[in-house]
């Protein structure tokens, strides 16, 4: 049995991990500039999906943050669907 209830639960849990490290290194650790190419490639490929599509990975990303223990990425998941493009930021 998987450790995942989907697909997209399996590969948005990779997306996180990552872009969580991407945001998180200091210039030490990776080049700002490939980091925040990094992390605008990411925008824009969220900003291609489906409107389907944006709602199945906004739900999982809610899911997962509900989940969380930790409150700073907690905070990160609950910023991503407006941090990444997936819906627009309140004015």
């Amino acid at each position: 049995m998987s450790a995942y209830s989907s697909l997209t639960r399996a590969l948005a849990e990779a997306l996180v991990d990552v872009l969580w490290f991407v945001e998180g290194c200091d210039d030490y650790q990776m080049n700002q500039d490939d980091a925040v190419k990094v992390l605008e490639g990411v925008a824009h490929l969220v900003t291609q999906l489906s409107s389907d599509q944006r709602i199945e990975l906004i739900e999982v990303l809610h899911s997962m943050a509900e989940e969380e223990p930790d409150p700073s990425r907690r905070e990160f998941l609950e910023g991503f669907p407006a941090g990444f493009g997936l819906v627009e930021e309140d004015s």
